[in-house]
Formats: C-alpha cells, sequence, structure tokens
C-alpha cells in the first residue's frame, strides 16, 4: 500500500522540508562554533560541505522516498526485499524517537522562557545563569512543559500531511524569517559596535582554521539538513513525479545556509556590542542572551520574539520526527493516524521524562559519565546519525538500479546528465568518505 497522502504544492514541500532541516542546533550552535572556529571561514567550509555532503545525501533520501511512495522501512524494503537493508529504516525510527524524546525537553525549556518573557518574570533578572539552572532543575515545570511542547507537536502532526504539517510550516517557516529580519534590521545591525560581529562572522579569517575546525565545519553541515534518519524519505513518498528533485534539494539547502547566515547577523552583532563572547549551547540562547537584552530599549519585546523564534524552529523539525514515527506504524493506513499520533506522542513523553529530570531530581545518574539527557545526546548525534547517513549513501547508490536513479531525476527536472553525474560522483565515493571521517571525529578517535 502507497502513500495516499500527498502535499498541496511545491512550496508546501520545501517549507516542511526546510522546517525539519532547520532546527535550534543550526541556529544556536552554528554561532557559537562559528565565534570559536574562525568566524567567516568555518561559515565557508560549511558552506561548502554543505554542498557536497549535505546535499547529496539530502537528494539520496528524495530519490528513494519518491519512487517507492513508501515511508522508512517499506521503502528500503521495496528496493531490496526481505533483506537486511530495511534496517535502515528501523535505525531511523528509532533514532528519531530517542531524538524526540529529549529534543523536546529543549523545546519545554523555550516555553518557559517565553511564559516568563510575555509574564515579565525575565524584567530585572540578576543573574540568568541561576534562573536557568533553576528553571531546568524545577522538576514538575521541566516534565510539565515537555508535555505542552509534545502536545503541541501531536496535534499537528494527527491533523495529517496536508492540514497539520504543511499548514502548521506555511505559517512558522515565514513567521521564522519576519522575526530574523526585525531582530535584525531593527535592533542587532543598529547597535554600537554591531558591524564588528558583522565584519567577525562574515570576514574570513583562514589563520584560525585548524584541522579541527575543518572537522566541525564537516559535522555541522552534515547534521544541520537532518539527513541520516531516512525523515526525508517519508517527506518524499507524500511528493508527485511533477516535483524537481534537485531543485527542491538546492532550494531547501539554501534556505538552511541562509538561517545560518541569519542566525550569525542576528547573535553576533548583539553580542559583540556588549562585549560577551559566544557560549556554547543552551548558554547562549537562555543565559548570554537574555543578559544582553537586558540592557537593550524594548529589549524583553525583541528577547520575546527571539525566543518565538527558536520555538518555531525546534516545532518544525519535531513534526518531522514523529510524522516519520507514525508514518512507519500506518504503513499508508491514514485512518489510523491520529491514534497512533497520541500513541507514540505520549510513549516519547515518558521515555523523555528522565531526560527532563536529568538537572534536578535525576542529576546523581550518569551513563558512561553523562547526564541522562547528554548521553541520549551523544548516541543520537555521535552514532546512530552519521550510522545511518553512511548506510543510506550506500545503499541509494549502490542498490538502487541506476536506470531507476536517472528516471526519478527526469521527473520534473532540466540538465539531467550533468545533475545526475555530478551526484552520482559525490553521494558513491566523496560523501561516504567524509561522513566515515566525521563519524570516528564525533566518536573521539581523532
Amino acid at each position: 500500500m502507497s502513500q495516499n497522502e500527498q502535499w498541496t504544492s511545491k512550496l508546501g514541500f520545501i517549507l516542511a522540508s526546510a522546517g525539519s532541516a532547520i532546527g535550534i542546533g543550526a541556529i544556536w550552535k552554528l554561532p557559537y562554533v562559528a565565534g570559536t572556529s574562525g568566524g567567516g571561514a568555518f561559515f565557508l567550509l560549511f558552506i561548502l560541505f554543505t554542498a557536497i555532503i549535505g546535499l547529496p545525501l539530502l537528494l539520496a533520501e528524495f530519490v528513494l522516498g519518491r519512487h517507492t511512495q513508501k515511508e522508512a522501512i517499506r521503502a528500503y524494503d521495496a528496493v531490496a526485499p526481505g533483506s537486511l537493508w530495511k534496517g535502515i529504516g528501523y535505525l531511523g525510527v528509532i533514532t528519531c524517537f530517542i531524538l524526540l524524546s529529549f529534543y523536546s525537553v529543549v523545546g519545554g525549556w523555550i516555553l518557559q522562557y517565553i511564559f516568563a518573557s510575555v509574564t515579565g518574570q525575565l524584567n530585572g533578572v540578576s543573574d540568568y545563569g541561576s534562573l536557568f539552572n533553576s528553571t531546568i532543575a524545577n522538576p514538575t515545570s521541566a516534565v510539565i512543559s515537555q508535555f505542552v511542547f509534545l502536545l503541541l507537536t501531536i496535534v499537528v502532526v494527527a491533523r495529517g500531511i496536508q492540514n497539520g504539517i504543511e499548514k502548521a510550516n506555511k505559517i512558522l517557516m515565514p513567521a521564522l524569517f519576519v522575526l530574523f529580519i526585525i531582530i535584525i534590521i531593527i535592533r542587532s545591525l543598529t547597535l554600537d559596535g554591531a558591524m564588528e560581529g558583522v565584519s567577525f562572522f562574515l570576514y574570513p579569517d583562514f589563520s584560525k582554521l585548524t584541522s579541527q575546525t575543518v572537522l566541525f565545519a564537516m559535522g555541522q553541515a552534515f547534521f544541520s539538513l537532518s539527513v541520516g534518519v531516512s525523515v526525508m524519505v517519508t517527506y518524499s513518498s507524500y511528493l508527485s513525479k511533477q516535483q524537481n528533485l534537485p531543485k527542491s534539494a538546492i532550494s531547501i539547502s539554501a534556505l538552511n545556509i541562509l538561517i545560518s547566515l541569519l542566525a550569525g547577523l542576528a547573535i553576533f552583532p548583539a553580542v559583540f556590542s556588549m562585549g560577551v563572547k559566544p557560549t556554547e549551547g543552551p548558554g547562549l540562547l537562555f543565559i548570554v542572551l537574555p543578559s544582553i537584552f537586558e540592557q537593550l530599549p524594548f529589549g524583553i519585546v525583541f528577547q520575546t520574539f527571539f525566543l518565538a523564534l527558536f520555538l518555531f524552529a525546534t516545532l518544525t523539525s519535531a513534526f518531522s520526527m514523529l510524522e516519520i514515527i507514525v508514518a512507519s506504524l500506518a504503513k499508508g493506513e491514514q485512518h489510523k493516524r491520529i491514534k497512533l499520533s497520541w500513541i507514540s506522542g505520549l510513549l516519547i513523553f515518558v521515555v523523555g521524562i528522565p531526560s527532563a529530570l536529568s538537572y534536578g531530581l535525576l542529576s546523581d545518574v550518569s551513563i558512561f559519565g553523562k547526564s541522562i539527557f547528554d548521553a541520549f545526546d551523544f548516541l543520537v548525534s555521535n552514532i546512530l546519525m552519521p550510522l545511518g547517513a553512511l548506510l543510506i549513501a550506500i545503499f541509494v547508490p549502490w542498490k538502487m538500479k541506476k536506470d531507476v536513479l536517472i528516471e526519478e531525476f527526469k521527473h520534473g527536472s532540466t540538465n539531467v546528465k550533468r545533475w545526475f553525474s555530478l551526484w552520482l560522483l559525490a553521494i558513491r565515493y566523496i560523501a561516504p568518505v567524509l561522513i566515515i571521517i566525521v563519524f570516528i571525529n564525533m566518536l573521539g578517535f581523532i
């Protein structure tokens, strides 16, 4: 049984796919890594590796999904029936399940901060570090906010592709861009010393490049498009044959680069203007930026905008994670969607509770020296996602027939021969080698 739902428009598919790829990691992690790894030089490497790793993998998932018209698991089985290759689909579903269990915790933190900002609780805070620590350590608020975030995700996914995910992304993605533009044009670039931050982010300083910086850029390009978990296999299974796959993949990659650029232009001017250094991960979003906005005219308004921006990016990624799980369980039977959305979402919530409590009640519990939250993060980011991407880079170009791959490129495409030859070279030979290097680096062997 094939999928019986489809995207209503090319724009709907592109916005949904871009929403899946553009998560909070792409917005807050890239500025931090760029800030410690050469600024503009790192950003140029990020663009380069997005083109030679992320884009070919994204296109590979598109080709597999649209050709089979089936979600992850059944898509691989359709190409190689009865083989172990369908394990790639199972790997993607399991990865998304674990990922959403702790990703929703961060979404809950953002909801808490938005509530605190709107109700004025962030006004006059003297120590944002202590505020953040107390927020994530509070077991009641951590679990409730995680549940509310997942509730929003479940409601959208339960409504289906057209009425749920596509409609939500058509609202949230443009809103994300509008909020970025407001923050950048009206606030960040008008600050004293803002151009110093812009120059740092966009002017390449190749003297600061190291082998580790190059590896960081490869890893960032790899993870920023959410490839390797077969989400895009599922999304592209809802595509018609008229969609231009290479053009769609390029558009989504370009949107991801644009968002990363906007994130840098929104964050670096404010950071440099206040003489603050970029801080890694949650610290940048929940500690450094609030303290900066606190010192600015109408700062609380722009802080609320920024938090809303992060919430939109988090939700659009969460939709895709839950969708791959629901679609794999439904197996094309859309009448099961509502029930499976609620069952899957609630199971993810239960599994995610230890992550929500890992900085409070379960702070003394460690797995290989890491908190529960960090252990899940390490498992997904350093093992499961690179492994999935490597297997996809092997499966699509080597297990699918070449004439089938060419046929998928022909539908809705022009210059097929040129695009196909470049893609096949990248996905067969270049991407696997670079993924292995990233994989080894992520495991700490380099």
